[in-house]
């Protein structure tokens, strides 16, 4: 059995927390494990420590623009970090990371988790 590891930023809890939902309801064929980290910045890193440990991850988190620039190195940063594992690693990375412009934005999308697990298994389905 495949093992994935979920990494899931828990800063805006109930958008993570529906992220990963849906994105375990479609992991049923998978044997899994979730670490939380407190923000996305942490998820590569994270990621980093586990990559020989797991066939797959995914990469759970969201970030909301505020009035400053930080949103925009947050949300670069970590997409590029979590590309380059994915591709120096040769092991699959879904990005669930919800990058929004406000609360709303970020409920409408909460189910975006469903995605991130369907890459992972395609992938590993080569």
């Amino acid at each position: 059995m495949k093992k994935i590891l979920i990494v899931i930023a828990d800063y805006y809890e109930d958008i993570s927390l529906s992220l990963l939902k849906n994105a375990k309801n479609n992991l049923t064929n998978f044997s899994l494990k979730t670490i939380k980290v407190p923000g996305v910045f942490e998820i590569p890193v994270t990621i980093s420590k586990n990559i020989k440990k797991y066939d797959g991850f995914i990469a759970l988190g969201c970030v909301i623009k505020g009035e400053t620039p930080h949103f925009d190195f947050i949300s670069s940063a970590s997409t590029q970090a979590i590309m380059n594992l994915s591709v120096i690693s040769k092991k699959p990375i879904g990005n669930g990371i919800i990058t929004c412009l406000n609360m709303k934005q970020a409920n409408a999308r909460s189910k975006k988790g469903k995605e991130a697990a369907k890459a992972v298994i395609s992938v590993l389905d080569q």
